[in-house]
Formats: structure tokens, sequence, C-alpha cells
């Protein structure tokens, strides 16, 4: 198998998770904005994040399969709903590793859609040495939350719906924790507009995807710490990692300050509630700073989650208002 997931296998992807996945809009901002600026709104989506899209693809599959006894993963919370909501749509049982720290907000969500929960560590490795060792006792199949095949073509269907709606796309900003999403944002993009530039975002404190470009391998932090919890993947994975290397043209970092005004904004001027880690791809756009923004040209920033409660939104709100 290739390294990087083909267009067919996106396209093939497309038709498995049709009816189950929304096709989030595309939502134009550009009056508010104060520049060309269209927002894929996965926030919208099915357990309110792009995961659904990659669970349901790589799922669906493991299904089909004879004496399959459930599936496993471990994730700090969209990637375990996503799983967790796929599993239920086929009559499978679903089992998550989540971290100690996962948002109230995430777990009830995981729980909802009839999860079995564990909590283990801080870290992704954490997580997912104890979902090895359940997979292993319990005879469960695993689902990784980023690399696998599967479950980047998955993700690459947001990219798909991204070019059929502006087929003049010039960048796309994506949020990058493990690099799934931006694994298949890119391959879908880049192969249907070579010339589209993609940018992949990460905070400040959990660059390891950054870092790991700059060394030429994955490299594993030493610690990671944000106000997007759902970025803090202290390695990328190979997959990714290859995908980034492939077709991503940059990767930024942002400050949590920038996030949180990106909360702020996507929620009083776009009337939209995003989580943190789903609005970095603002916060870069908007609130960076930099001055290598594009101000021309349709730019694309997608929003990959929004799974927050309303006591986090409402304290993030007043802290954007102080740092206004």
């Amino acid at each position: 198998m290739s390294a990087l997931v083909e267009s067919a296998a996106i396209e093939a992807a497309a038709g498995r998770i049709r009816g189950v996945v929304r096709r989030t809009p595309l939502v134009d901002v550009a009056d508010i904005a104060g520049r060309p600026l269209r927002l894929k709104c996965e926030n919208l989506q099915v357990a309110g994040a792009f995961k659904i899209r990659g669970a349901c693809n790589l799922v669906s599959q493991i299904a089909s399969g004879s004496d399959v006894r459930g599936v496993i993963t471990y994730s700090s919370g969209n990637h375990a709903q996503a799983v967790a909501c796929a599993a239920r749509g086929l009559g499978l049982p679903a089992v998550v590793v989540m971290p100690e720290t996962a948002p109230a907000v995430k777990v009830e969500g995981t729980r909802s859609y009839g999860a079995e929960v564990f909590f283990e560590g801080t870290t992704s490795v954490q997580r997912r040495r104890r979902a090895e060792a359940l997979a292993a006792e319990r005879g469960l199949t695993m689902v990784p939350p980023f690399d696998h095949h599967e479950i980047i073509a998955g993700q690459g269907t947001v990219g798909l719906e991204i070019v059929a709606d502006v087929p003049q796309v010039d960048t796309v900003y994506a949020p990058i924790g493990g690099g799934g999403l931006i694994a298949g944002v890119a391959a879908a993009v880049k192969r249907a507009r070579p010339a589209a530039r993609i940018i992949g975002v990460e905070p400040v404190g959990a660059a390891a995807m950054a870092r790991s470009v700059e060394a030429g391998a994955p490299v594993t932090l030493d610690s990671v710490a944000s106000v997007a919890d759902g970025l803090l993947p202290v390695r990328p994975g190979d997959l990714t990692f290859a995908h980034v290397a492939a077709f991503v043209d940059d990767i930024v970092t942002v400050e949590d300050d920038a996030i949180v005004s990106a909360v702020r904004w996507l929620a009083t001027r776009a009337k939209l509630v995003v989580e943190p880690s789903g609005a970095a791809s603002v916060a870069a756009v908007l609130f960076s700073g930099r001055r290598d923004v594009r101000t021309d040209g349709v730019t694309v920033a997608v929003l990959s989650g929004g799974n927050i409660g309303p006591v986090k939104l409402a304290a993030l709100l007043q802290e954007g208002e102080r740092t206004a």
C-alpha cells in the first residue's frame, strides 16, 4: 500500500459515509472578517467534529468482517465520541480510553453513545498503551485516532467538499493534533488543485508537527500544554507526517490568547459555537498578527469541532473580553 492516501480512497470513503455524515456548510464571513474568508463548519458535524468521517469510514469496514467482538480507541474526546457513535450505528460494542483531564462534555458525549470509558494519564502515548492492553485482553479491534490510511481517507472528505464548493480555493487552514485532518484535507485538495496552499495550525505549546518537520522525522515532545485540548498529541503519526511532508506548504503556531480571541469572534460575530481546537485555524488567519497571511484570493478555515460545554465557553468569552 502506498504511504500516501490516493484520491480513489478518499472518494471511496465519501461513498461509505454518505447518509451518516453531514455535508457541512461552507460559510462566507468576508463581510465581518474584512477579507475573503469561508468557514468549513465541522463544528456542526455529527458528534460535533470532523472525526466522525474517519471513524465511520474505518468502523464500517471493521463491522463487515467476521468474528468482530467490538472496537476500541484512545482519544482526548472528539475521536472517542466519533468511534462510539459509529459503533452504535453498526451494532458494535465500543471501548474508549480517555485522558484523566478530558473535558466533561466530551466524556458525557462518549458515554451517551453507549461506549465504555476508561481513563489513563494525560498523554496520547499513555492512552494508546492502555488501549492496546485492553484490546489484547478483550479481543477488540483498534480504531486509531489519526495514523491509519482509512482514517486519513475519511478526513479527506472534508477536502473533497471544500474543492467541490469552492473550486477556486487559494488557501486552506486546518488545525493539527495528530495530523489526520490536515493529512486528508491536504491530499484531497492538492490533488484536485495543486496551486492551492495548505497551512497547518498548531498551538505554540503543542507544536509536535512543526518540530517534526524541522527535524525531518516525527519527534516526541516532552510535554504539551494549550487551551486547545484536542491538539495535544506529543507526537504526530508516521503516516500523517508523510502526508504533511508531501502536501502541506507551511505550519504556523498560534498563542492561546489568539485561540481564545478566535473562539470569542466566532461566537459573537459569526454566531458559531466552536471549541478552542476547532478555532485554531481562525486564530491563525485573524488573530496571529502574522504578516504573511494572504488577504487576496479565497481562504478557507476548517472549524474542526464544536464540543465545548457552556460553562467553559462562558469562561472563554469572558477571558476574551478581558484580552480584547
